[in-house]
């Protein structure tokens, strides 16, 4: 049985596994959940399709059989998808969403009763900036980060009284698998201009440049196992100056200022 024990989703690359590095470098016993059939070296890796719940329920409970308590839960599975609304099929737009929003959702039911008979835990949902500032192109992956964010707002003051904390990481532009995963809807571009094809480009060449994801991880540990946390921080400042300028500029302005950046 582990003192400190940390179940984490999409631990196999990306900021999940940068995460899972640090937690495990931090003493934490890392369970990672993934559809993989093999995980990583040095984590306890249980196959887990986080949009099945009755999936995510057994694999907690094969965690319990090993130890009595989790002590913090870090939701990293999710994927992207981009094109236009009007040529998305709406199977396509809920699927982003069953991974993204409501995988995180899956996972958050089955251990909250675990910590909260503990009287303690800390809960990371991976967000993004796109949940702030909106990405058109990208609309349903960021329409699902900014459920993530609402979510963890709500979801904050809901179990506070419990001893459990929760908080959304936001990342803008990361190095990591996530870029070439990205599944790209190219229908319509035509008729749009090629301005589907550019915005996507450019923001694939944004990440491909954008900061490590050992630094993200880094981050999101340090938020893990912090005393406090509050709902919602964004990695970075310039992300941070972005989300700032989010409150302070007008709609219209800053609207314009993205659609010059992403809609071109």
């Amino acid at each position: 049985m582990s003192e400190k024990v940390c179940i984490i989703t999409g631990g196999t690359s990306g900021i999940g596994l940068a995460a899972a590095r640090e937690m495990r470098s931090a003493g934490y016993t890392v369970y990672e959940f993934s559809r993989r059939e093999q995980g990583i070296d040095g984590f306890c890796h249980i196959p887990t399709d986080v949009t099945d719940e009755a999936a995510v329920q057994h694999a907690v409970e094969r965690v319990l059989q090993a130890e009595d308590h989790i002590d913090v839960l870090i939701n990293s599975a999710g994927f992207g998808i981009s094109g236009a609304v009007e040529f998305t099929a709406a199977k396509d737009a809920k699927h982003q969403f069953d991974v993204n929003f409501f995988g995180m959702v899956n996972m958050n039911r089955a251990v909250l009763p675990i910590m909260r008979a503990a009287g303690r835990g800390r809960i990371v949902n991976i967000s993004s900036v796109a949940g702030t500032i909106a990405i058109p192109f990208q609309t349903y992956y960021s329409a699902s980060k900014a459920a993530i964010n609402a979510y963890t707002m709500a979801l904050a003051n809901e179990i506070r009284p419990f001893g459990i904390s929760v908080c959304a990481v936001m990342p803008g532009d990361i190095r990591t698998g996530f870029t070439a995963a990205r599944e790209k809807l190219h229908a319509g571009d035509d008729i749009y201009g090629g301005r589907i094809g550019r915005s996507v480009s450019g923001m694939e060449r944004d990440e491909q440049h954008g900061m490590s994801p050992e630094t993200a991880g880094k981050y999101v540990c340090s938020l893990a196992t912090r005393k406090r946390v509050k709902p919602l921080y964004a990695i970075g400042i310039v992300y941070k100056f972005f989300c700032l300028l989010e409150k302070l500029l007008p709609v219209r302005l800053l609207s314009w200022l993205v659609g010059i950046l992403y809609a071109k």
